[in-house]
């Protein structure tokens, strides 16, 4: 545990210091704005209340799970494999006294903070724009809707992070990888809508599954299926991402 603590503080200051953190924050502070200012104009120009101040957050999530948020999972990922395959600095973290287990870990527990820290970033900032521009209609339940819904979706996201991240394993070029994920981005969206029996078998179907959380009859069946169908997904990724990862002849 000592290498890996060591091996996960690296990470995360390797992370802190990329500049795709700052954008990825501007950006998503952009589409908060945005949709506010949308939310806003339709209210006073039309005279309609589209949504409260906390069911704008989850309009928020419905974008954002589908846009900024894996577009920026994948860079880190990228960034966190090929990036330092294409720069040589793999060989001076493999030198440390740190198993590649722990090494592959540590990368993978940083992307997975990246996502939930992003999710809570934006969450945070939602909130606090239903608030301050419809105070009116803020409830604790609502508050608790949002907070399951922005949490639950860090799981999805989460696996779909680890097939970049095998990707990432797979082939050297970091842009290589990038086209790849977006087409199986689409590819997967467009394979839940044709065969949508068979949608839980495709991750990205499965972004916006925290509606299942926030309904008013909860389907805990089908949420347990879920949750087992990721974490099989995830668990395969994961170690097929760490075999090609220890195998590699750096």
């Amino acid at each position: 545990m000592v290498g890996f603590n060591a091996a996960f503080i690296n990470e995360a200051v390797k992370l802190l210091k990329k500049k795709k953190i700052i954008v990825a924050a501007i950006l998503s502070i952009l589409a908060v704005l945005i949709g506010q200012i949308a939310v806003t104009a339709i209210k006073h120009g039309l005279g309609l209340r589209v949504v409260g101040s906390t069911e704008f957050p989850i309009v928020v999530l419905s974008i954002f799970t589908y846009t900024i948020l894996p577009l920026f999972a994948t860079f880190v990922a990228i960034d966190m494999f090929n990036g330092e395959f294409s720069s040589n600095t793999m060989k001076i973290t493999l030198l440390r006294p740190v198993s590649r287990l722990g090494v592959f870990s540590a990368k993978v527990l940083n992307i997975a903070l990246f996502i939930l820290a992003n999710l809570m970033f934006v969450m945070v900032l939602s909130l606090l724009a239903g608030f301050l521009f419809n105070p009116a209609s803020a409830s604790w339940m609502g508050i608790i809707r949002v907070f399951l819904s922005y949490t639950s979706t860090f799981f999805p996201v989460f696996v779909f992070a680890l097939l970049v991240v095998l990707l990432s394993n797979i082939f050297q070029g970091g842009l290589a990888v990038f086209f790849l994920s977006i087409i199986v981005f689409i590819s997967f969206n467009f394979l839940g809508i044709v065969f949508s029996s068979y949608s839980s078998f495709f991750i990205t179907s499965m972004f916006d599954w925290y509606t299942l959380w926030i309904s008013e009859s909860i389907n805990v069946f089908k949420i347990f299926r879920q949750v087992l169908i990721m974490s099989g997904c995830g668990i395969m990724l994961f170690t097929a991402g760490y075999y090609l990862f220890d195998s590699k002849d750096i």
